[in-house]
């Protein structure tokens, strides 16, 4: 017999995305929501498709009304060691683990699983379909976008505060002036082909 979604109590359903795989530098985010059965998050959505001001406005309302959330990251060092699927799978389970409150479902953005304590379900484009994922990937994206706003003032001209650690030109034109930080991963090609 094939077990629906809908026999789980919506209380118990995590959403879980991860933000920052593409980056040049700086963690990969992950969370874990579990929202109420009934909520009102006006433009909840995948964190790209909201703009910066509407994803602070939904990052404390999500945070205000949660069942329970968590925020888990991999360090740069980890994702150089494993790869960044593979830490972005351990940053998923991370936040499911720091869950006060272990769901019996996971709903998890895209085509992969991590290792979790419950039954999970990976959802293609899951950050647009689903609420709890949708609610994931605000919050990981909203936390990760004030870490590399403060990784900024400590590593100033890469202007991480405006590109996140995405390989922009302005990004790539510092790493070739400034060189490489100790937040930047050293096994992404462009990091790498100036290590090599």
């Amino acid at each position: 017999m094939s077990t629906s979604l809908a026999d789980f109590s919506l209380n118990k359903v995590a959403g879980i995305d991860e933000v920052g795989r593409g980056p040049l530098a700086g963690p990969v985010v992950a969370a874990a929501v579990i929202l109420p059965s009934v909520f009102n998050l006006q433009g909840l959505t995948d964190s790209k498709k909201v703009s910066p001001k509407a994803r602070e406005r939904l990052n404390e309302e999500i945070r205000a009304i949660a069942v329970d959330y968590c925020i888990a990251e991999a360090s740069v060092a980890e994702i150089d060691e494993l790869n960044i699927l593979q830490a972005s799978l351990l940053a998923m389970r991370r936040a499911v683990l720091g869950l006060q409150q272990t769901p019996e479902h996971a709903l998890v953005d895209g085509n992969k699983l991590p290792k979790l304590p419950c039954a999970a379900t990976a959802v293609i484009g899951g950050d647009l379909t689903e609420p709890s994922i949708s609610a994931a990937s605000i919050i990981a994206k909203v936390y990760r976008d004030g870490l590399m706003n403060t990784y900024a003032k400590q590593y100033p001209g890469y202007g991480l505060e405006k590109h996140k650690g995405y390989p922009t030109r302005q990004h790539l034109d510092a790493l070739l002036t400034l060189g490489i930080t100790p937040i930047h991963r050293r096994t992404f090609g462009p990091v790498r082909g100036l290590l090599d």
